[in-house]
């Protein structure tokens, strides 16, 4: 008898449902929120009114598409956090209410742990390559910024992580800095392509081990940009190209200096990354260099596995089904969550 799961993810703005039958994805479903973009970045209350009004006509196309119905469905399995209080509340009442209603297991998953697994997403037709374990995973997105060994599906130790700011954050904050608007790392990837990224020289922090600074960054561009603009007022949209390129290449070799530390301390050669800062086309094409000066096994996830998405969290609840982890129905979704 096969396992069909239903996967639910509500942790920031982007509320999606995905059905997965014995690993292999059967259906997808996304609806983001572009009310956001006003702001600069996520507002939390408008995030989780926009939950509420497009969980049911997700979860139900989620359904359509993958040709099932909820009373085929083994189990629910949904993301518990790290995440908006808001946000998760919303996608955690729903996968109970569903669940009880059809008499089935609740399964909590880890978000991080989502974005980690994501290369275990299968589809038909597909090459479906997979990496072997141990693995290392370059975790890198708006909130975090972590190096994890990864020995099995449910077994993982993060062997370095940021101090302060997350990668994607600094993309952020610097983007909307410089007046580019957000979200922050699409737009500068964007016009990165278009520059030289030895143009301009910023601060790398020298933090021991294998954590991750990107405070000094942030500082750095924001004092060079200050003294440039005083002395030409239109220095900014001059150069905005090369400043992109060279703020990327910088952040960049601040992840791939710390990785390739961890893979040589480790001797793992399979190497993957995840989250949303993994769809940078500069990181991807990095990653993939190195790995072939190295000789590492890459593995990169398809784009739209890349940011918040429910079958990153329907292929991680099916490993936890698998294993016999089942939720309890008093269980509250947490913004922060310390095991991983």
């Amino acid at each position: 008898m096969s396992d069909i799961i239903l996967g639910i993810e509500s942790s920031c703005d982007d509320t999606s449902a995905a059905v997965i039958r014995d690993g292999y994805l059967l259906s997808n479903v996304i609806a983001s929120q572009a009310v956001h973009e006003s702001f600069g970045g996520v507002v939390p209350e408008l995030a989780s009114r926009a939950h509420e009004q497009n969980i049911v006509p997700v979860v139900s196309e989620a359904l359509s598409r993958a040709g099932v119905k909820a009373g085929d469905l083994t189990a629910v399995a949904f993301t518990r956090g790290p995440g908006l209080l808001g946000s998760l509340l919303v996608g955690t009442s729903f996968a109970k209410a569903l669940a009880v209603s059809l008499d089935i297991p609740l399964v909590m998953v880890n978000h991080l742990q989502g974005h980690v697994l994501a290369n275990f997403v299968k589809e038909e037709g597909k090459e479906n390559r997979q990496p072997s374990f141990p693995y290392l995973c370059l975790l890198v997105s708006g909130g975090n910024s972590q190096i994890v060994r990864v020995d099995s599906p449910l077994d993982f130790e993060i062997l370095g992580q940021t101090i302060d700011d997350a990668v994607g954050e600094a993309f952020d904050k610097c983007s909307k800095m410089m007046g580019l608007g957000y979200p922050g790392g699409p737009i500068i990837d964007r016009l990165a392509a278009q520059g030289d990224p030895e143009r301009f020289k910023f601060a790398k922090p020298h933090i021991p081990g294998l954590d991750y600074s990107f405070s000094g960054i942030k500082t750095s561009l924001l004092y060079f940009v200050r003294d440039e603009l005083a002395k030409d007022p239109e220095f900014m949209e001059k150069n905005k190209e090369d400043i992109c390129a060279s703020f990327q290449k910088t952040l960049i070799d601040i992840l791939m200096d710390k990785l390739i530390k961890a893979a040589k301390q480790t001797g793992i050669k399979e190497i993957t990354i995840g989250g949303g800062v993994s769809a940078n086309s500069g990181l991807r094409r990095r990653v993939e260099e190195e790995g072939r000066k190295r000789r590492w096994n890459t593995y990169l996830p398809e784009f739209k596995y890349t940011t918040d998405n429910a079958a990153m969290i329907a292929i991680a609840g099916y490993f936890h089904y698998l294993a016999g982890e089942r939720c309890p129905l008093d269980v509250a979704p947490v913004s922060r969550m310390a095991d991983f």
